[in-house]
């Protein structure tokens, strides 16, 4: 939910900060005052649309922050995870906007793309009315609340398991025949790399070993001369190392029957000329192997470069070939049993296919039902919200011949006729703004046990209403809020009365400079607020007298509907466990 909304010097607001808190809110004031101007604010801090005009005259830049507790938001959380953004259960949205247009957005202090930060807006908030983006009139948005209305998520699920399967598959078999397209011609190629690479015989390690032993003909010479060098100085005439070590070690065995502590020192020059002796065996071992040998080293050669070759041809390292010879003859095999892998891929995509249709049949069957008894439910609130002989109707059409995606095979669209006579239309190009909010609330209303956003901000829902009409309007925002959190922008005080909140947003004008400023309404200062509503610039003791009046019933309906609103909760709570 939204925990708190701090603007400063957007459009006439130059400083304003707001707490906001779960149940209905109402922003009330003046004509003019500011109210809507709120609602831009959280627009634009969500990812809406930004213009220097957003820039209050004389500053430099508009800056508007959203804070929001997501802690029980799993849309949001999971947001948070794939982009790797800190949280503690809490969201803070910043947006700055300069005076040339351009804007910089922020979550938790992190730089977003605008795109990602309406991304994440989506799983925040939901905005209705005359603003330049509603869910309402996204299809995807309208086939999901069908689907949340009618409780058909094992449906949802099972359709896009079976088109995830079909679609595997359809690739899978693409890709096959498109390797059957070229066949023979791969084929050909393939026979003869192999037949290359057979004939070459690659070995695994073999480019290493062979640089080593080409290392090792070439300087023969040099470790010929070297290796003499190292026996001279062990035993040589130059050093005699090993002569040295055994007479030492015979002096030292004589001395260590007079002091037993050189015995340990005896032992370890006996160690030293016992590996000195051995040194020089292998030194003597390894020159007389020493030989240039020049056919050797010819072979060498023309191995290494014939390895080379094929490594280049290929574009792998020379160590690769073994691999590469074992993939290509996998890959040739395959193609010569073709026919019969792609034989079995057909048989498994025709299953796969007509599986993927069933479930979309019974998907667009249990769609039609949902939406039969949301038409219902939402036509009926129709008539309670100021437009009698409204209907509400869910255009479900199944695409033939059957294209399916994940979501299934259905073409879903939203029609109304808010007047008598009218034929229904699709919603977004026939609903006024007001009418829009209306219908809005009916559907958010209507689908109470769905899955909705945990912020609900409804601009302008009572335009054209009033008397009875304004009153239910306010009775269903309050329902509404009992599953979350709901804020209204209103200029009926039978919608206001019916808000656990009220806030009020006024004008001031002061040097010269005109300033939008917000007040927390409670007892008298509330009341003062409704009269005015109710009465205009002249407010009598009687106006005011009706206002605390109608405060008060709201109040007494809340609160005598509150043991009904705890189980209707409650039961709302148990279906959405079950699910």
């Amino acid at each position: 939910m939204l925990c708190q909304l701090q603007i400063r010097d957007f459009a006439i607001v130059e400083a304003v900060e707001l707490e906001l808190r779960p149940g209905f809110t109402a922003l009330t004031g003046e004509t003019g005052a500011g109210k809507s101007i709120l609602v831009d604010a959280l627009l634009l801090a969500v990812g809406g649309r930004a213009d220097s005009g957003a820039v209050r005259h004389g500053a430099e830049r508009a800056e508007v922050t959203a804070v929001f507790d997501v802690a029980r938001n799993p849309g949001a959380l999971a947001w948070l995870v794939e982009q790797e953004i800190a949280h503690e259960g809490e969201v803070v949205l910043r947006r700055s906007v300069v005076a040339d247009g351009r804007s910089r957005a922020y979550v938790n202090g992190q730089a977003m793309p605008v795109q990602a930060l309406r991304t994440l807006g989506e799983h925040l908030l939901d905005i209705h009315g005359q603003l330049e983006f509603q869910s309402l009139a996204r299809r995807g948005y309208q086939r999901d609340l069908l689907d949340e209305s009618g409780r058909l998520g094992a449906e949802v699920a099972a359709m896009r398991d079976a088109f995830r399967r079909w679609r595997e598959l359809d690739l899978e078999r693409e890709a096959f025949a498109q390797r059957l397209r070229d066949r023979d011609s791969r084929i050909d190629l393939l026979a003869h790399f192999v037949a290359e690479l057979d004939a070459l015989s690659p070995q695994t390690d073999e480019p290493r070993l062979l640089a080593e032993e080409r290392r090792r003909i070439s300087s023969v010479g040099r470790l010929a001369e070297g290796t003499a060098q190292a026996e001279s100085l062990l035993a040589g005439d130059a050093g005699d190392v090993a002569g040295a070590l055994g007479r030492a070690q015979s002096l030292l065995r004589n001395l260590s029957s007079l002091d037993p502590e050189l015995a340990a020192t005896e032992r370890l020059l006996e160690e030293a000329a016992i590996a000195c002796r051995e040194a020089i065996a292998n030194l003597r071992r390894y020159a007389d192997s020493l030989e240039a040998d020049p056919a050797r080293q010819e072979w060498v050669e023309a191995r290494l470069a014939a390895l080379e070759e094929a490594a280049r041809k290929h574009r792998v390292e020379p160590g690769r070939l073994p691999d590469l010879r074992s993939e290509l003859t996998a890959e040739l095999a395959g193609l010569r049993d073709g026919s019969a892998s792609l034989a079995d891929l057909e048989r498994r995509l025709e299953t796969a296919l007509a599986e993927r249709d069933r479930v979309a049949r019974r998907l667009s069957d249990a769609r039609r039902t949902a939406g039969a008894a949301l038409d219902e439910r939402v036509s009926s609130l129709m008539q309670g919200l100021g437009m009698p002989g409204g209907v509400f109707a869910t255009r479900i059409e199944l695409r033939d011949p059957l294209q399916c995606t994940e979501h299934g095979g259905d073409e879903i669209e939203f029609l109304v006729s808010a007047n008598p006579g009218q034929p229904p239309r699709p919603l977004a190009r026939v609903a006024s703004g007001g009418e829009l909010s209306r219908i809005s609330l009916a559907l958010q209303v209507a689908t109470l046990h769905a899955t909705h956003l945990p912020c609900l901000v409804f601009d302008e829902v009572d335009a054209g209403v009033g008397g009875a009409v304004a009153e239910m309007v306010g009775r269903q925002l309050k329902a509404l809020a009992e599953s979350g959190q709901v804020l209204c922008v209103t200029h009926l005080p039978q919608v206001a009365s019916q808000a656990d909140h009220q806030v009020r947003v006024s004008k001031r004008t002061a040097g010269g400079t005109t300033r939008t400023a917000l007040e927390v309404l409670e007892g008298d200062a509330r009341v003062e607020e409704l009269a005015r509503m109710l009465g205009g610039t002249k407010i009598t003791p009687r106006t005011r007298e009706h206002a605390r009046e109608m405060l008060e019933g709201s109040q007494a309906k809340a609160a005598s509907s509150g043991a009904g609103s705890s189980r209707a909760r409650s039961g709302r709570a148990k279906s959405a466990s079950g699910r």
